[in-house]
């Protein structure tokens, strides 16, 4: 059996280190590919540390921005990023703290997978937008094209199989193009369309790539720590071995995800 690890987000700070930081690559190509008019009431559903409020607000030209989200410690750092610029609130997307008709525009970056019910979060999410307005998200590709999440959970199950089955591509129907799409038009929404994001990840040396691991937070680091520290050095000098350094030590890699858009 593998370890049990956890799902839960809690800490903002460990979660910059590992993903916000490439959220903020990703976040600008979905706003592009989304291009919003100006002047739009805007809700992020589970906005995390602020990586796509933060974007929203610098290209978007937003009436408002509310980010929904319930952890306290990822809204303290959400706060500490947007500086005042948006209205943060704790809520779940399967209920959000909203009335109906009340946003333009309403998205989720990287959260759907990690939702419990995904069709009740797209109810309300569909709720809370006007007829006419927007419904959106992204998630990771992770089972092809999220290569520094996908190469850990490769060389973890080379040294240990039942890892396999924790690796979000393996766990996370939902991170499919065909899935992502179904799920919209399960939930009403019309004129629904899907297309590939693509960032890359570049880190300053394997260390930079490692360390955000150590901070537990997320499926992967959950499991790097659940390891003993033998087994866990073991698994990080298989991967130091099996990534792709350049000349002066980088490492670049794919940051892949899927956007779906519909209109209520």
């Amino acid at each position: 059996m593998p370890p049990a690890v956890a799902d839960t987000w809690e800490r903002g700070n460990p979660y910059e280190r590992y993903i916000g930081r490439w959220s903020r690559r990703v976040a600008p190509l979905f706003l592009d590919w989304l291009h919003a008019p100006s002047r739009r009431r805007w809700v992020d559903v589970g906005c995390g540390t602020g990586a796509l409020c933060a974007a929203i607000l610098d290209r978007c030209e937003p009436r408002t921005v509310t980010g929904i989200e319930p952890s306290q410690g990822f809204l303290d750092v959400a706060a500490e990023n947007l500086l005042g610029r948006a209205a943060l609130r704790v809520g779940n997307a399967t209920s959000l703290p909203l009335p109906e008709a009340s946003a333009d525009v309403v998205v989720s970056g990287l959260v759907l997978n990690f939702v419990s019910d995904t069709g009740a979060a797209l109810h309300e999410m569909s709720r809370v937008v006007a007829p006419g307005g927007t419904v959106a998200a992204y998630v990771w590709d992770y089972a092809d094209r999220m290569a520094l999440i996908r190469r850990f959970w490769e060389v973890a199950a080379s040294l240990d199989p039942a890892a396999a089955s924790l690796h979000e591509g393996a766990r996370f129907s939902i991170c499919r193009p065909e899935a992502l799409r179904s799920s919209f038009e399960q939930a009403g929404l019309a004129d629904v369309d899907v297309t590939a994001l693509d960032a890359t990840a570049v880190f300053a040396d394997f260390d930079d790539y490692w360390q955000p691991f150590l901070g537990g937070q997320g499926p992967a680091p959950a499991y790097a720590m659940s390891l003993d520290e033998e087994h866990r050095a073991r698994l990080r000098d298989a991967l130091r071995r099996s990534l792709p350094a350049n000349a002066d030590g980088s490492i670049a890699l794919d940051a892949g995800a899927w956007a779906v858009r519909g209109t209520r």
